[in-house]
């Protein structure tokens, strides 16, 4: 290769590598976005719902794919459902990592049941639906 060709292919791998550096930063998770999250939890395939007195509840921690804990300070956003549905909404979230955590009680087992998985969003804007399983917790 010449020097002309040489320069060229380095001013496209570099304005290739800022083109994915652009969009690595534009998906940094956290609250101030479009994305609404719709997350069920899950007790072998079966729902749950969210009582008076056990309301489901999410938590989700921002830039994580491992579970950080299972203490509600362990994580950046901490909500409850509303009793009779089987689903917490989360809105406004941005494109990224999170770590999504749910807790709730099963009147057939007659338990608390806790889960969580890793969740990517791509999306910049519009709804998402999850299931979370969960199973019999401490």
């Amino acid at each position: 290769m010449n020097i002309r060709q040489n320069t060229m292919l380095l001013l496209a791998l570099l304005t290739g590598s800022s083109l994915f550096t652009s969009c690595k930063e534009k998906c940094e998770a956290g609250l101030g976005g479009q994305v609404t999250l719709i997350a069920y939890a899950k007790h072998h395939n079966k729902p749950i719902y969210g009582t008076e007195q056990w309301p489901d509840s999410v938590f989700i921690k921002f830039n994580a794919s491992e579970l950080p804990g299972v203490l509600p300070a362990d994580y950046d956003l901490v909500l409850a459902g509303q009793p009779g549905d089987d689903f917490v909404r989360v809105e406004g979230l941005k494109c990224g990592n999170y770590y999504v955590f749910m807790s709730g009680f099963d009147a057939n087992f007659n338990a608390r049941v806790i889960g969580g998985i890793p969740l990517t969003i791509s999306q910049e804007m519009g709804e998402i639906s999850i299931n979370v399983p969960v199973t019999e917790g401490d």
